[in-house]
């Protein structure tokens, strides 16, 4: 058995729902926050993002690579807009917390390459985060640290649960990810 297909236990499942709930509280504060300085209108665009990329990383479970692959493009794009659109920082903190699991998750159970790429997508998207915040915060602000800490936290936690996985004789998936692989 490989932890690709590993059904999640009960542990697995509490972690989702304690997930879920600072995923909701986490968007719901940040929503109120940002349309107090920001507005509606930004407050939606966020939230919309961070929905998205929260709902992605509840169903990792589903297809690891699609969900990685989805999130990391979706926060790439909403690093995009905020610097074409000049609107603050993307990701936000849930936004990339979310990330980060969905980043761990893939670096735990897909073939190695495929990882190395969804984690180098992750940092592009930190790496974005900074460029965004350039202009009036040397790059160094509390989104960006929060980015870079999660992004971080998620390449040593996937990798240190790969090892773990590899040490109890569960097989990270090791042949290149194919759409006809996921057929079987």
């Amino acid at each position: 058995m490989t932890n690709t297909n590993r059904p999640a236990g009960v542990a697995g499942i509490l972690f989702n729902v304690g997930l879920g709930v600072v995923f909701v509280l986490g968007l719901a504060f940040t929503a109120f926050m940002i349309s107090d300085s920001w507005g509606t209108g930004y407050a939606i665009v966020n939230g919309t993002v961070g929905v998205l990329v929260c709902l992605l990383a509840l169903l990792r479970g589903v297809d690891r690579f699609r969900t990685a692959v989805a999130g990391v493009g979706l926060a790439a794009v909403a690093v995009v807009v905020s610097l074409v659109a000049d609107l603050p920082q993307e990701p936000g903190p849930i936004t990339g917390l979310a990330l980060a699991v969905l980043v761990g998750s893939a670096l735990r159970t897909l073939p190695l390459q495929t990882a190395a790429a969804v984690g180098a997508g992750g940092l592009l998207v930190v790496v974005g985060s900074y460029l965004s915040a350039l202009d009036n915060q040397n790059g160094f602000s509390a989104v960006t640290v929060l980015d870079a800490l999660g992004w971080l936290a998620a390449v040593a936690a996937g990798l240190t649960l790969r090892g773990s996985d590899a040490r109890t004789g569960v097989a990270p998936a090791t042949a290149a990810w194919t759409p006809s692989a996921r057929a079987r």
